[in-house]
């Protein structure tokens, strides 16, 4: 381990059942704005532009399950069905306060907040080939290697970019 390196809290939030955008929404708005989270990750079933098997292969895949949310003043274009959020957080203080959120949010279906070490926090061969040498440290560990985009950056600080901006 490098002299400067600091390894921070993480933990993750699964719930029982895939997220709606609508859902996925109301529960990040809770979620972003308690302070100490430094950096999000959501997880889930990819939902693809067209149908990519069966008989409708190649059509446009017409789902409302993918669209625009707004969070925080940043409009995110889910990809996904949201079913785990993995949070790195300041301190451990800052999960009791994600766990109380989710125990208050989550009344029609379960939920469980685990901590552990979810993410990657050093740079690995994919960081390094998608950002370079001098990788923001903010975006190590969340690199899709075959993804397109950019990442999305949820942030209530308006210093940041996001939409599939990089900072």
């Amino acid at each position: 381990m490098q002299p400067d390196h600091h390894v921070y809290p993480q933990c993750r939030i699964v719930p029982m059942r895939l997220l709606s955008p609508d859902t996925t929404k109301r529960l990040l708005e809770r979620i972003v704005p308690v302070p100490g989270i430094r950096r999000m990750l959501l997880n889930g079933q990819n939902i693809p532009v067209v149908v990519p098997y069966g008989p409708a292969r190649g059509t446009a895949n017409k789902t409302n399950l993918r669209k625009s949310i707004e969070i925080a003043g940043n409009t995110v274009d889910l990809h996904v069905q949201v079913g785990t959020i993995t949070l790195e957080v300041e301190d451990k203080s800052v999960i009791a306060a994600i766990r109380a959120i989710c125990d208050n949010y989550f009344v029609n279906f379960p939920c469980s907040v685990q901590e552990g070490r979810f993410m990657k926090t050093r740079p690995s061969l994919v960081d390094y080939a998608k950002y370079g040498p001098e990788a923001d440290p903010s975006v190590i560990g969340l690199v899709d290697p075959k993804r397109k985009e950019k990442p999305a950056f949820i942030s209530p600080l308006s210093d940041r970019v996001s939409g599939g901006c990089e900072l």
